[in-house]
């Protein structure tokens, strides 16, 4: 019987993580502090911020390269854990 894949990605592999939240001073310092241990080659021009049409929101799109399904499940935990991020895809 065929060994059954936990991911159809192969790593490692680009990928872009999308994190929204309150628009504010800190936030993009905020996620890039909180997934950075995770990504250690992660700098600050990899990720790019978008207000909302009426500023209240940031969407943040982090692009990476992704190594494992664990690390990626360790990106995610990290961000939903933390009360800034309203969303993280």
């Amino acid at each position: 019987m065929a060994e059954k894949k936990e991911t159809l990605l192969e790593f490692p592999c680009s990928f872009t993580v999308k994190v929204m939240g309150l628009s504010g001073a800190d936030f993009e310092e905020e996620v890039f502090s909180l997934v950075q241990p995770l990504i250690p080659e992660l700098k600050t021009e990899h990720i790019r911020s978008r207000p909302s049409k009426q500023g209240k929101y940031c969407s943040l799109s982090i692009s990476l390269t992704a190594t494992s399904k664990q690390q990626l499940d360790q990106i995610y935990q990290v961000l939903t854990a933390c009360e800034s991020v309203l969303m993280a895809l």
